[in-house]
């Protein structure tokens, strides 16, 4: 009996919601353990970032959704603390990265983690631009964290994509963030090591331009699937680009690709495309740099008012979708090797 009893329960657990991030206690992987006695159901689970007021929350529902099931008498729960890093479960981790600014980084990330959830993945997003974090604002995450002691439980969007920034710690979005580079670094770590993430199938990370503290200690602290490359069709594109992929590879981390953005305007009273920075290059950085091709996107009005509204998570081009498909078979790639 005690089998069935234990899918039952880890069944009810499913359903067990933490208010603040509307995922459950499993799917957050706070179930420590179950423990089954005759009719005694004993359920551990973790603290962490959870204040007093909610963990009594989620005892009164595991209690009485347990005790629906046949053949259980009684009904323990308990709580035991738990770093964020212990519980965090993550498949894959993209960082997305420039060596300049300037040339949508943000975006591709944004576009990334929002067609990553379109096809029933589990998203979160680590923005590491301290200084010019932009993803809230893209996503219309106006909210701030909450948590504990513990740990910090992150903001979620519309769509359930889960996301650290420092924007949504901040009082106003537009306060400046004046820091050296220890500093941010930390922060960067603490967003990796103190976030409550939960089981994630991917965590794609928004790092800022270039090749200093803010993308070595990502490199060094947070285990990388992959890196893409973020580049606009400018004269100085292949030095640009060729410094972060040095870097990624001098880092042993593997670059999973290169992305054009900004690459043409298509005119809307002939349907021409129009290249305002000049010539495409995506073919030649693939070259150079050795890595696949993974995208070019268009200079689009639609995608920049939806930014500025918070709302691209409504975006869907065939440019991005065609972005995200190779991305996907980038990572089959690699996983395969």
């Amino acid at each position: 009996m005690s089998v069935n009893v234990e899918k039952q329960v880890h069944e009810v657990l499913e359903q067990v919601i933490v208010p603040e991030v509307m995922r459950s206690v499993e799917q957050m992987n706070l179930v420590r353990d179950v423990a089954i006695t005759d009719g005694t159901v004993k359920v551990t689970l973790a603290s962490t970032a959870m204040a007093a007021e909610i963990q009594n929350i989620i005892k009164g529902m595991v209690r009485e959704g347990v005790s629906r099931v046949p053949g259980v008498t009684e009904v323990v729960v308990d709580f035991v603390d738990v770093k964020p890093k212990e519980i965090n479960e993550i498949g894959k981790v993209i960082a997305v990265m420039s060596g300049k600014g300037g040339v949508g980084k943000s975006l591709v990330t944004g576009l990334l983690a929002v067609f990553l959830a379109r096809n029933g993945n589990r998203v979160g997003i680590l923005d590491a631009d301290i200084t010019g974090s932009s993803i809230p604002r893209m996503f219309g995450l106006t909210m701030h964290p909450r948590g504990s002691e513990s740990g910090i439980i992150p903001v979620t969007s519309r769509s359930g994509i889960e996301a650290m920034a420092m924007n949504v710690l901040l009082e106003k979005e537009e306060d400046a963030v004046i820091w050296r580079g220890p500093l941010m670094s930390k922060v960067i770590t603490q967003f990796w090591e103190e976030v409550l993430w939960g089981k994630l199938d991917y965590l794609v990370v928004d790092l800022p331009p270039g090749t200093s503290d803010a993308a070595l200690t990502v490199m060094q602290t947070i285990p990388l699937t992959g890196v893409i490359d973020v580049f606009t069709p400018q004269d100085l594109t292949e030095m640009i680009v060729m410094k972060a992929v040095n870097m990624a590879r001098k880092m042993n981390v593997h670059v999973l690709g290169v992305v054009e953005n900004m690459s043409y305007l298509v005119l809307p009273e002939s349907g021409k495309k129009m290249e305002i920075f000049g010539a495409s290059k995506a073919e030649k950085m693939a070259a150079v740099t050795g890595a696949p091709l993974l995208g070019v996107l268009p200079i689009e009005p639609e995608v920049a008012r939806l930014c500025d509204a918070g709302d691209i998570e409504k975006y869907h081009s065939d440019a991005a979708a065609e972005l995200f498909n190779n991305v996907i078979a980038a990572l089959n790639e690699r996983e395969a090797k």
